[in-house]
């Protein structure tokens, strides 16, 4: 008898990409084909998990569901369930307005999926999933939800309070990996600085990555998503002495006024974040910074953009993302702020925020050639291996190309690569012999 097979299709972030591999791997022990993003669907049942985190990918959700939909009406597709944020979010209004779609499921109660199949949640491989990603690094969330209330953030609305695994819990996941061969560990969470106080009372997240870097196997340990606000410092003394843990933060400042942080509800001011970013590379020589900055916020004058223009100038971060505010339903800055500044003055803002950025990663690029450094290779993409330093997160950051005819090398293995060159995005290495 075939099996029946099921498409998933994933939207938004990693934290999402994780809940689908858990799923994915349910569904697998149930009997079925899983596929992953396929091109070309055409399993008799997709699940879409999707994403409600900013206007464009609210968008992008319900343009995928509605693609869904009209398959289903064509006959293509026999069944359809959508799940994750958007639905957890606005689950009344999408049963109401998308009735084609056969059952929503929130962001946390996706393993009643299981049941609507006619099948019994397994509990003895909840940490199990199927992956992704390359074979060789995958995706860990510590957490859920998120305790703080940024002025402009709907996530809180949508997850709940931050909520942490138990470190043992964590640890059972990351040795399943290893024994599957994963080598590297993206560490992620809405806030991953808050981690454990809910459990132990107490900010926990360096105990939880130094017991992560022993286990053996785990080359690579990264982490994503802290806060400004209180942060852990003994998590750099973790980073500088540990060499599994790579020298790399992503940290979301947003802004460095004081007056615009303040009204984000961040609670921090400007001389603090100036003092956070020295006290990084004062207590981590090398580290690699990745931040992300909002503009257009309601009541950013020029005078407020300009202090943000001077800091990314000064901090020189080796990574920036940047977007331009958008009001979200139900947060403080809707209910309580007039979106003052206009779409074509955000949109100006946000090129000249990026055209400097742009100068800065170039020019710190071009700082790597003649150096050596320790490279895991991820693909062959035509004439090159592609790979990544420990300063580099996979599909977000600088990517390392080294040319097929420096000979065979191993996809998920680590190589020295000294750096002959460089462009905005890209280094050009060969292998260090």
């Amino acid at each position: 008898m075939k099996k029946k097979c099921i498409d998933i299709i994933t939207m938004g972030c990693s934290k999402n990409l994780v809940d689908s591999e858990h799923l994915m791997r349910q569904l697998q022990e149930c009997g079925y084909d899983v596929t992953h993003d396929s091109e070309n669907p055409c399993g008799e049942i997709a699940v879409i998990n999707t994403c409600g985190f900013i206007g464009d990918a609210k968008q992008e959700s319900i343009n995928m569901i509605l693609e869904f939909c009209e398959r289903k009406e064509r006959g293509e597709l026999e069944r359809l369930y959508v799940m994750g944020c958007l639905s957890e979010r606005y689950l009344d209004e999408l049963r109401e307005e998308i009735a084609q779609v056969d059952k929503f499921y929130g962001k946390f109660n996706w393993t009643e999926l299981i049941a609507e199949l006619q099948h019994e949640y397994n509990e003895d491989i909840a940490h199990e999933r199927v992956l992704t990603t390359p074979a060789h690094y995958a995706y860990i969330k510590i957490s859920e939800g998120c305790s703080r209330r940024c002025a402009y953030c709907a996530i809180p609305i949508i997850t709940g309070a931050h909520k942490s695994r138990p470190i043992e819990d964590i640890l059972n996941e990351v040795r399943y990996l290893v024994s599957q061969g994963v080598k590297e560990f993206q560490i992620i969470a809405q806030e991953l600085t808050f981690y454990g106080v809910d459990l132990y009372k107490k900010q926990s997240i360096a105990e939880l990555v130094e017991k992560i870097s022993d286990i053996e196997g785990v080359e690579w340990i990264r982490l994503h998503y802290a806060y400004p606000s209180k942060f852990p410092y003994d998590l750099l003394r973790v980073m500088r002495e540990r060499k599994n843990v790579c020298k790399y933060l992503d940290i979301a400042l947003q802004h460095v006024s004081t007056k615009i942080l303040k009204k984000m509800l961040r609670n921090v001011t400007k001389e603090d974040t100036y003092a956070l970013v020295e006290r990084f590379r004062q207590e981590v020589p090398g580290i690699c910074l990745r931040t992300t900055m909002m503009v257009g916020f309601p009541g950013e004058t020029d005078k407020e953009f300009e202090e943000l223009v001077e800091f990314v100038k000064w901090a020189k971060f080796d990574r920036l993302g940047a977007f331009a505010y958008s009001e979200e339903d139900g947060t403080y800055a809707a209910e309580n702020y007039r979106d003052s500044v206009s779409k074509k003055k955000k949109n100006e803002r946000l090129d000249r925020l990026m055209e400097i950025q742009q100068r800065i990663s170039t020019r710190l690029n071009y700082e790597k050639v003649g150096k050596v450094y320790r490279t895991v290779i991820d693909r062959i993409e035509g004439d090159y291996y592609v790979g990544r330093t420990e300063f580099d997160s996979p599909d977000v950051d600088t990517e390392v190309l080294v040319n097929v005819s420096c000979g065979e090398l191993e996809i998920g293995n680590f190589y020295n690569v000294r750096i002959v060159d460089a462009t905005e995005f890209d280094l050009m290495g060969e292998i260090e012999r």
